[in-house]
């Protein structure tokens, strides 16, 4: 089976409108080849992740939003069926009608919007690469799609779980499943003052996250308003390292110039307590991964998602 030309098909059947509401399309057996690491040219988003976790439930979604976000990345709110899950840090195969290419994105949104709205976001770089072409070139409110979730990937604690301090380390657009994971635990931090403390077990979190300049850090005004309303819980530092303006001021305090080095990690690194996620560009990957193995963080505490 082809698996966009089956969407394809399906697509035209979609009547769903914002809120979501549609029908639930089932896909069976494999839908992915065989990886080739070796393969010089590039893989697509269903090579790269053939071997990760999938759900095999593939629903229709309506774009329903879209804001510019910078200057090169758009974030779009998509209406969903009811029945659609996922767990902060996951991915979503995002299956375009007409395009052969299946785009590969993280959410960038909360498992709590989701409940509370049937809405997910997903913030896409422009590229050349079809999907993320056509979401810049052709998406409008009203296009319909389809989604399917994958990944393994997330952050997704039961209050029964004990208590973990999270480093989240981000590059470029590394930042969409980091800050998925940040709103889930801001969710559950308000959860756990609505009922006196008696549910998550929540440590600190702190947020490293790198680009190129302040106009390319995503989400930076939600990312300071958390570290406002929880200053003993939460804590960020934004990284410029092609800056050429001048910084705004309500920036400056959350502000360096650099990458991530492993001094600036081991403040935040403790072998029992700490759990990190990366996201990023592979070299950084690396690089900060061997920083953290040399901190003497456990290899099962550190866990990465590569975008290429």
């Amino acid at each position: 089976m082809s698996i966009p030309r089956f969407v394809s098909s399906a697509a035209r059947s979609f009547g769903l409108s914002c809120p979501a509401a549609g029908l639930l399309c089932r896909l069976r057996g494999p839908v992915c080849g065989t990886r080739n690491m070796s393969s010089k040219r590039q893989m697509d988003h269903l090579e790269r992740t053939a071997s990760n976790y999938r759900q095999n439930a593939l629903f229709p979604a309506q774009v329903c939003g879209i804001v510019s976000e910078s200057e090169t990345v758009k974030r779009l709110r998509i209406a969903v069926h009811p029945d659609f899950s996922f767990k902060a840090g996951q991915w979503v195969d995002f299956f375009i009608p007409g395009v052969e290419t299946v785009g590969g994105f993280s959410m960038c949104s909360s498992p709590g919007l989701l409940q509370r709205e049937c809405i997910v976001e997903l913030a896409v770089k422009y590229a050349k690469h079809p999907p993320a072409h056509w979401i810049h070139s052709t998406c409008t409110v009203g296009s319909q799609v389809a989604m399917r979730v994958g990944g393994d990937f997330f952050f997704d604690p039961s209050p029964s779980d004990p208590s973990v301090d999270l480093l989240l380390v981000a590059g470029g657009v590394g930042i969409n499943p980091l800050y998925s994971i940040l709103l889930h635990s801001i969710d559950l931090l308000r959860v756990n003052h609505t009922s006196g403390g008696r549910s998550y077990n929540i440590g600190s979190i702190h947020l490293y996250y790198s680009a190129k300049n302040t106009e390319e850090l995503l989400f930076k005004s939600s990312i300071i308003e958390a570290c406002r309303e929880f200053p003993d819980k939460f804590s960020c530092e934004f990284h410029v390292t092609q800056q050429s303006t001048d910084v705004d001021p309500h920036l400056q305090s959350f502000l360096k110039r650099g990458r991530v080095t492993e001094k600036e990690l081991q403040a935040h690194v403790d072998p029992q307590r700490t759990l990190c996620f990366l996201c990023g560009p592979p070299p950084m990957i690396e690089t900060l991964s061997k920083s953290l193995v040399d901190l003497r963080l456990p290899k099962d505490r550190i866990l990465f998602e590569k975008w290429w």
